[in-house]
């Protein structure tokens, strides 16, 4: 195995076993019982380390990490490619977000559950989607500036969001098999029927 292979997958794994630490602990002592340094003595990595991966406590118990749209995907994109149809286009921006490894099922139904259970990780999961739409408002609107196409960038952005949220769960309904990317095109035609 190449060592940047390997350093990837001691990366996701090191991710996995935060996420894990933090639900084990979250559902023993509530999530103001939990500390990061007791999250960080669980996996055994400093603080430093954990702030590598998250932003917050809260980023860990919901998974949450940064995510962005590869730079050539993004410059192709903002260029008016790579079809020059626009929709076509977005869709392949999105399947790019979301191509990357996502929580795994049963994390992804953990951080939820745990969610639920207390309203201000909705709230924080909710703030969470709001910048990744605000970084979906800027591409769009950088391709409108280069294209001239005329575009409703924060109403695109919306739909978007939106149609990210419907793959993710569409993806945990078939089991989680491949990633939520794999199912981009099936949600936008649903939500391209719904509107016809």
């Amino acid at each position: 195995m190449e060592k940047s292979g390997l350093r990837e997958r001691k990366k996701r794994e090191r991710h996995e076993a935060l996420i894990d630490a933090t639900h084990a602990l979250v559902r023993e002592h509530g999530s103001d019982g939990v500390t990061v340094e007791m999250i960080c003595d669980a996996v055994g990595v400093s603080s430093r380390t954990f702030f590598n991966y998250f932003e917050s406590k809260e980023h860990a118990i919901l998974g949450l990490t940064e995510v962005s749209v590869d730079d050539t995907v993004a410059a192709t994109f903002v260029a008016g490619g790579p079809t020059g149809r626009f929709v076509d286009d977005t869709v392949v921006v999105l399947r790019d977000l979301l191509s990357a490894p996502a929580l795994s099922g049963h994390r992804l139904a953990a951080a939820m559950e745990l969610a639920r259970a207390e309203p201000r990780l909705l709230v924080r999961h909710v703030a969470w989607m709001e910048d990744q739409r605000s970084s979906f408002d800027e591409l769009l609107a950088r391709r409108r500036a280069t294209t001239g196409e005329h575009v409703a960038s924060e109403l695109v952005g919306v739909v978007m969001m939106s149609a990210v949220r419907g793959a993710f769960m569409r993806w945990e309904q078939r089991g989680a098999d491949g990633t939520p990317a794999d199912h981009v095109e099936p949600v936008l035609a649903e939500i391209r029927t719904l509107l016809a």
